[in-house]
């Protein structure tokens, strides 16, 4: 039986739903059971005696929120629950943090404001913020009305974020069979009991339920009719489609010049230290407030900033792009490619001349790894303000040991290896494959119940080995097997009745030759047994050519860039690239422009890319979400995960 400890200090935040029980599931502790209900921990506590010492065991009922209800630190404030609330419409160079400080608003406000802010801070994209404060500080900020009254409530605040009716005996779904009305004493637990899914199921079926919470009178999607991709961005598609993104990697900020780490539900002390090799004694001392506790949301001081690259002068941003082109070296391999990342990237400078930055581009022949050092000339380090490329990593780290002493920031559009992490001026595009890995292996825990597992490898098997060692590392008897094809996966046999029993299937090759027998092996296997469940590092176009059958099997997948045709901002990028190319942009040029527009994006007239590095952004087809690592480097965790829904 598992048991979870309380960490002393912490107190609960602003719960979300009201209910008289709650049965104690995997990964539930005091803190986020309280957090759930509106409830302190010393409310749970002096309802549940028994969890005193800060254990709850799987299984157990707790009285949940009877005394929230009761005390002074549930009531919200009174001038709150009916704040007038307006709207902005963003202009060029406006971040999160310069709205904070223009509107002296906490973060924590604005994103309770603005559930999906992260993913709605392009040119043009509305804001919610209090009227009062648009009102003082908006100055000549172009502003539209909200229609009508917010609730919201003071962060800190214990509080109930619903005021729900006096019950009622409707209890019948309208709108459509796959869609329920919310009644009063609904919770998750009991949602997912009457329609047979999970709570992860039910959040990718209603985009934004698990910010919002059940309130009484909502309808909600309780039955899928296809797919599932998961985001926060994206419109749930005809065959209900939904994105999530990765777990909260960018909590890793820089301000005031310190790098900064936003907490989160879950974090101790020790785990922070650890993450950034810090030590105790100097996390307090730039933290003195840490001796009343760590709390979720507070923003901690790490260390400070070492001295970062400074733009020499002018008000130009001089920027250098390296393409292995080959054309004095008389080698065109990389040429073609070279051509279309230029094509995207030219698109992206153009845009952002539009927008007001004064850009001075240079396009450089990088050439072949061989001939590399005799291009390094052409950059100027006493004005070069951002270098984009080379490709290769040995020509990367190159150019790295060429601006040592400038700390010119560079931008490795597909290089990523250990041996570059060690560099506090590059910024790495590529997500590691073990960040995928490390995804999967989250993804199959939350689904495994004692069910055998076949890993399908590639003739390497690095990927495959290292799913196995973690899969062992956090399942309990794992029954884990690697094969090399994907019809060596077999179901198992229920002992008690002798019939075929689900397994799950793990696809750790990115062939696309792969990636179709496994989807043709999961799809005959789903209709031999119920219950299977496959997961792949790697998308293939198979995936979205059989979604209705693949749904069948619970697939779930990730991908590293995809395009939303639907989007206004896609939409507005393709069309600009057709108007000026006579075509469609391929894949590379898709990436030119990504990667161009999402660094100059991030750029200002000082040349402080590092400081608006913590920002997560989505260029037309890839998720930027940057995480600063231990020994230096940025590098890019954003990445797609996508969920098939049986019907």
């Amino acid at each position: 039986m598992k048991k979870f400890l309380i960490t002393a200090g912490i107190t609960a935040i602003a719960g979300l739903s009201a209910q008289k029980t709650h049965t104690v599931e995997k990964g539930d502790n005091p803190y986020n059971i309280a957090k759930r209900y509106g409830m302190t921990v010393d409310d749970l506590v002096k309802l549940n005696p028994n969890s005193k010492d800060g254990k709850v065991s799987i299984g157990e009922v707790l009285l949940v929120n009877k005394l929230a209800s009761n005390t002074g630190s549930a009531q919200p404030k009174a001038n709150s629950s009916s704040a007038k609330v307006g709207k902005i419409i963003l202009k060029p160079k406006q971040t999160i943090y310069g709205i904070t400080k223009q509107y002296q608003i906490s973060e924590t406000e604005l994103r309770a404001l603005n559930p999906e802010l992260d993913s709605h801070m392009k040119i043009g994209d509305e804001v919610t913020l209090p009227l009062a404060s648009i009102q003082k500080f908006g100055g000549d900020q172009q502003v539209v009305a909200a229609n009508k009254p917010v609730e919201t409530f003071t962060p800190t605040e214990t509080v109930k974020t619903v005021s729900q009716p006096e019950p009622t005996k409707t209890v019948t779904a309208v709108a459509d069979e796959n869609s329920y009305t919310v009644q009063a004493k609904d919770n998750y637990y009991k949602l997912s009991r009457k329609f047979n899914l999970n709570q992860k199921e039910l959040f990718a079926l209603n985009p934004g339920l698990e910010e919002k919470g059940l309130q009484v009178g909502d309808i909600i999607q309780v039955k899928g009719k296809g797919s599932v991709e998961e985001t926060k961005a994206d419109p749930i598609a005809t065959t209900v489609s939904q994105t999530t993104s990765t777990p909260t990697y960018s909590t890793t900020s820089v301000a005031d010049d310190y790098v900064t780490y936003t907490v989160q539900d879950g974090d101790t002390v020790f785990g922070i230290l650890n993450k950034f090799g810090i030590t105790l004694d100097d996390l307090l001392s730039l933290n003195p407030n840490l001796s009343q506790g760590l709390k979720s949301g507070m923003v901690l001081k790490i260390k400070k900033l070492d001295s970062a690259y400074v733009k020499k002068s002018g008000d130009a941003l001089n920027v250098v792009i390296m393409l292995p082109f080959g054309f004095d070296s008389n080698d065109s391999k990389y040429r073609t490619l070279s051509l279309d990342f230029l094509a995207g990237a030219k698109l992206a400078i153009e845009r952002n001349t539009k927008s007001g930055k004064n850009l001075d581009i240079k396009v450089i022949d990088a050439g072949n790894e061989k001939s590399f050092k005799n291009s390094l000339t052409q950059i100027n380090k006493d004005n070069t303000d951002l270098i984009i490329g080379p490709f290769f990593k040995s020509s990367v780290l190159e150019v790295l040991d060429y601006v040592k002493t400038s700390k010119i920031p560079v931008v490795a559009p597909f290089a990523n290896s250990d041996d570059l992490l060690g560099y506090q001026n590059l910024i790495i595009i590529e997500t590691n494959d073990f960040i995928y890995a490390d995804r999967i292996v989250k993804e199959v825990k939350d689904a495994f119940s004692d069910q055998k597992i076949y890993i399908v490898a590639d003739a390497d098997q690095t990927y495959a080995k290292y799913l196995e060692t973690n899969l062992k590392k956090n399942l309990k008897n794992a029954n884990v097997i690697l094969v090399k094809s994907a019809s060596d996966i077999q179901p198992d046999q229920n002992m008690m009745t002798g019939k075929p029993a689900p397994v799950i299937a793990i696809l750790a090759n990115k062939s696309d030759d792969a990636g179709d027998a496994f989807a043709n092996r999961m799809i005959a296997l789903s209709k031999e047994v119920d219950g299977l469940k496959a997961f792949s590092m790697y998308y293939s176009p198979i995936f979205e050519k059989k979604v209705d059958e693949l749904s069948q099997s619970n697939l779930v997948y990730l991908m590293d860039r995809k395009i939303d045709t639907e989007g206004s901002f896609e939409k507005e990028i393709l069309e600009a690239y057709k108007k000026k190319y006579c075509k469609a942009p391929s894949k590379y040029a898709v990436i030119g422009f990504d990667v161009v527009n999402d660094m100059l994006s991030r750029e200002n007239k000082k040349g402080e890319i590092f400081k608006q590095m913590n920002k997560v952004q989505t260029q037309l087809a890839t998720k930027f979400e940057f995480e600063k690592t231990k020994s230096g480097a940025y590098v890019n965790k954003g990445y797609r995960v996508v969920r098939l829904i049986p019907n």
